[in-house]
């Protein structure tokens, strides 16, 4: 949560739209440069200057609360993000996307938890079966 002061400012910078966003998917407000956009349209921001350590980069998802999902960040911008790499994706050449011929070039989102998630399947007969009661004719 940020101070009263530094709201104000920021509302200042981003403007009231943006601020109403910004308080409904993380909760405070941040002002920053825009580094960058990966394929699915999330925008990623830093700011040097006024944030806490390790808070100076965040993620702008596409999609908005609840939909979102930390799977929807490609692996250079979380590389950028947790601040593995100093240099975004867009500016290293090593993190560009497509460079490799083992990546997937779609993205394939982490169905865990949900209706579409992998469901073991078990070709044994199972070593009892369920008690069907058969009622006597009176």
């Amino acid at each position: 949560m940020s101070t009263v002061l530094r709201t104000l400012r920021n509302i200042r910078r981003i403007g009231l739209k943006e601020y109403a966003h910004q308080m409904q998917n993380i909760g405070d407000t941040k002002a920053g440069t825009l580094i960058g956009t990966d394929r699915w349209g999330n925008k990623y921001y830093e700011n040097m200057e006024e944030e806490l350590p390790l808070r100076t980069r965040w993620v702008d998802y596409k999609t908005t609360w609840p939909e979102f999902q930390p799977c929807q960040v490609e692996p250079g911008w979380h590389a950028w993000i947790s601040y593995m790499v100093d240099t975004p994706p867009n500016a290293d050449k090593v993190l560009q996307p497509g460079l490799r011929h083992y990546e997937v070039p779609e993205h394939r989102p982490n169905l865990t938890q949900t209706r579409a998630a992998f469901r073991t399947y078990s070709t044994t007969r199972p070593k009892y079966s369920a008690w069907t009661p058969v009622a006597a004719p009176r």
